[in-house]
C-alpha cells in the first residue's frame, strides 16, 4: 500500500513539497492549499510546475479538494456556486492532472434541521455524481464532526441511499474523534465497504483540536493501518499532518506509518 501526502501538509509551496515529498521517495499527492488559494482556484504558474514536476518525476495527483459542501444544506446559493463552478472547475482540473478523485464534504448541520432535510442533501449528492460521471471522475465523501456524514456509520448510510458508482467515501479516522463512535474497529466496519480514500492524522481531542503525530492521539493506527493493509481496499493511504511543525511532523508521521505497514497483513 502506497504511502501519499495532502501537499500543503508539507509546505505552502506546492513545489516544495512535491520536491521535499520526492525526496522521502514519496510520489501520490492530494491537492488542497497551494499557497493562500484553494484548488480550483490556483495560479496557472501553479498548475504549470505540478505538471512539470508530475512528469519529470511520474507523480500520482490522487485526489483534488475544493471543499465543497462544507456549508448547510439551507444555503441554497452556496450549493449553487458550488455545483455550478467550484465542482466544475474541479473536474477540468482533475482531468487535466489525470486524477481520479475529488473529496467532498457530508454538510455541516444546523440547529433548525429537519430529518426531511436528508433529501436534498441526497439530491445535492446525486447532481454532483451525475456531473462527475460525465467526466469519468468519483466523488468521495470525507466525514467531519458536526456534519451529516460524521461517523462511518452514518456515511455509509447516506451512501447507501444515494447507491451511485461515483460516489464513495474518504475516510478519517481522526474526524470521528469528538462523535459517538469509535473511528476503529467500529467507524471503519460500518464504512468499509464504500472506501476509497483514506486520511491519515491523529489527536486527543477532535479533528482540529489537539492534533498530534500518529500514535500519539486516540485513532489505533496500528489496527487501522493493517486492516485497511489485510483487506486490500486502498492503493494508497494520504498522510494529513495537521500538526505543526508542519515539515517535521509530516517526516515522522511518514516513518511512524512505514514502520507501522511494515508489519506482514497476516500478522494482524
Amino acid at each position: 500500500m502506497r504511502i501519499g501526502f495532502v501537499t500543503d501538509e508539507i509546505s505552502a509551496d506546492v513545489e516544495e513539497a512535491l520536491e521535499l515529498g520526492v525526496s522521502w521517495g514519496i510520489y501520490d499527492f492530494e491537492l488542497r492549499m497551494l499557497g493562500e488559494r484553494r484548488v480550483p482556484q490556483i495560479e496557472v504558474g501553479d498548475i504549470q510546475r505540478i505538471l512539470v514536476l508530475q512528469r519529470k518525476h511520474g507523480l500520482r495527483i490522487t485526489a483534488l479538494s475544493p471543499g465543497v459542501f462544507k456549508g448547510t444544506i439551507h444555503d441554497e446559493g452556496r450549493l449553487r456556486h458550488e455545483l455550478q463552478e467550484i465542482l466544475p472547475q474541479t473536474f477540468q482540473l482533475a482531468r487535466l492532472f489525470n486524477s481520479p478523485t475529488v473529496l467532498v464534504f457530508g454538510f455541516q448541520r444546523a440547529a433548525h434541521d429537519k430529518p426531511d432535510d436528508e433529501k436534498k442533501i441526497i439530491a445535492a449528492f446525486h447532481h454532483a455524481a451525475i456531473a462527475a460521471r460525465q467526466h469519468g471522475l468519483r466523488l468521495a465523501i470525507e466525514n467531519e464532526p458536526g456534519f451529516w456524514c460524521d461517523t462511518g456509520a452514518n456515511t455509509a448510510r447516506l451512501l447507501g441511499r444515494i447507491a451511485s458508482p461515483r460516489l464513495r467515501a474518504n475516510w478519517d479516522p481522526a474526524n470521528v474523534i469528538g462523535t459517538n463512535e469509535t473511528p476503529f474497529p467500529n467507524g471503519y466496519e460500518a464504512i468499509k465497504s464504500w472506501i476509497s480514500n483514506v486520511h491519515v492524522k491523529d489527536t486527543r481531542l477532535g479533528a482540529l483540536i489537539e492534533c498530534v503525530p500518529v500514535g500519539e492521539g486516540r485513532v489505533d493506527w496500528r489496527g487501522q493501518l493493517q486492516t485497511l493493509a489485510r483487506d486490500n481496499l486502498v492503493k494508497h493511504i494520504t498522510i494529513e499532518t495537521h500538526c505543526p511543525p508542519l515539515r517535521e511532523n509530516s517526516k515522522k508521521n511518514l516513518e511512524t506509518v512505514r514502520a507501522l505497514l511494515a508489519f506482514a497483513p497476516d500478522e494482524v
